[in-house]
């Protein structure tokens, strides 16, 4: 019963990750394709140059949402029971951390878009925000500073990124935060960074499309954007 759980909150995780709000409120909003514009992808950057600050802002919220909601549920139906491998008892922070994941990946590939989706850091973003809301804090403010700054999204991501992870290990070893916490940051993290590898070289070269700058109507060479 306790795999059961267990399984259930990875398919509703993914499940969540996967509703496609990008592509959903630009359609409503500018009645464009988001998958067909810029980047291809249909987080909130892309949404921005193709429909606008106030539809980037309810995918941004939507996104989030989705993998807030993903950890709530699991602490939900997983409840105080545990399943023990070995020595080890894996419960409730467990069941959360497998589910927020289970978001990004159902985000990066949706079912409902024939696996295809964005990059993950909103819903990245929003599994952090249930599960340790220090990190959440220092993050999100890394990637709003960065990307501010230097105006560019896929930078101020991976940046806001790394800095979870870095700030977990002191939280992990002095102030003894649950390495789960830590295995999130890791990996969440790791996918978010493979998923903007497209970005790196333009971002070195200075040929990465800024922010405020719009998407062209067909989906161009993927190094050449930022988008999410």
């Amino acid at each position: 019963m306790i795999i059961a759980k267990f399984l259930i909150v990875i398919f509703l995780g993914y499940l969540l990750g996967s509703i496609p709000f990008g592509v959903l409120v630009s359609r409503r909003q500018s009645k464009v394709d988001i998958l067909k514009h810029g980047s291809g992808k249909m987080g909130t950057t892309n949404v921005l140059r193709t429909a606008g600050p106030k539809a980037a802002l309810l995918v941004l919220a939507g996104d989030l949402l989705k993998g807030s909601l993903a950890v709530v549920l699991a602490g939900l139906i997983l409840g105080n029971d545990f399943l023990v491998v070995h020595t080890f008892g894996l419960g409730t922070l467990v069941a959360q951390v497998m589910a927020a994941l289970a978001a990004v990946l159902g985000h990066n590939w949706s079912i409902f878009l024939k696996f295809k989706g964005g990059r993950g850091v909103a819903t990245f973003f929003g599994g952090l925000a249930a599960l340790c809301p220090p990190a959440f804090l220092l993050g999100g403010e890394i990637l709003i500073v960065s990307a501010g700054y230097t105006k560019y999204a896929s930078l101020g991501s991976i940046l806001g990124t790394i800095a979870v992870y870095l700030v977990l290990v002191p939280l992990t070893i002095i102030y003894k935060f649950p390495l789960e916490y830590l295995a999130y940051a890791l990996i969440g993290g790791l996918v978010i960074v493979v998923m903007h590898s497209d970005n790196i070289t333009p971002l070195i070269s200075g040929t990465e499309r800024k922010l405020g700058q719009k998407a062209e109507a067909t989906v161009g060479i993927h190094s050449q954007n930022s988008g999410k």
